[in-house]
């Protein structure tokens, strides 16, 4: 069984669907998903997922794209991740691709959402684009390793990659992996071990090859478990043996 560590079924474009896609999974054996929080406002339809769908969790925090909103604080976002179906802090990290100029408020907020997990003792989903320094400066100097987490939808260098292993997170490869030209990221998805590999959709974004530039959904993270197999020269069946446990034992989602 294949698990989906990170997709958005609340959003518009699979929510109006979500019978539809809930049997799309069945059929391809993926078990359960992680439906991940991008703001506050929104996290009650997240949750909601997850208290209605036994196979569905659900995580709470507020993206680093989303500006010019009341600023999540850490106790407030550690009392709402205190209910049995949360089981992460995040989305959260940093952005400097989406967003320029004076971003001191996203490595603020950054900083709220680590403490918020040390708060609570449940792991962060973090994302971090075009920041990949700041963003491992600021895991060091707030203590991330002490609750560990997944770095989601992977798209740094093998470098990165080994320091945040070292602090204690799990490399996550989205459809991207699957794209002909991810060359780096393909290498990296060669390299880690399989104790510390998580695989997710990111949907409705990132289709994966055979379906890229299509709506996504869980049901597809079974080709990016197929490509990884494929870059390693191993059975599929290792590769979901391998992510599922890893994403129990990360989240202790039960």
């Amino acid at each position: 069984m294949f698990v989906d560590s990170h997709c958005h079924l609340d959003f518009p474009d699979l929510a109006s669907n979500l019978d539809a896609l809930l049997g799309k999974m069945r059929e391809n054996d993926v078990s359960h998903a992680l439906c991940v929080s991008v703001n506050l406002e929104d996290f009650p339809r997240v949750l909601a997922l997850a208290e209605t769908h036994s196979n569905l969790f659900a995580s709470v925090g507020v993206h680093p794209d989303y500006e010019n909103l009341a600023e999540p604080q850490a106790a407030h976002l550690a009392s709402l991740a205190d209910h049995p179906r949360v089981i992460a802090i995040g989305e959260t990290g940093l952005d400097y691709f989406r967003l320029k100029g004076d971003l001191e408020w996203q490595r603020e907020r950054f900083r709220q959402h680590i403490r918020a997990a040390r708060q609570c003792g449940k792991p962060l989903i973090i994302h971090t684009r075009e920041a990949a320094a700041d963003t491992l400066r600021i895991m060091a100097e707030e203590g991330a390793d002490s609750v560990g987490g997944v770095m989601h939808c992977f798209t740094e260098s093998w470098e990165v990659a080994q320091q945040a292993m070292e602090m204690n997170f799990y490399i996550s490869f989205s459809g991207i992996v699957t794209f002909k030209k991810a060359l780096a990221l393909k290498d990296v998805a060669k390299r880690i071990k399989l104790e510390r590999m998580l695989i997710e959709t990111d949907s409705p974004y990132l289709a994966p090859v055979p379906h890229r530039g299509k709506i996504n959904q869980p049901a597809f993270v079974r080709y990016v478990a197929e490509e990884i197999a494929v870059l390693r020269g191993i059975s599929v069946d290792e590769v979901a043996t391998a992510t599922t446990s890893n994403f129990f034992n990360l989240f202790k989602a039960a």
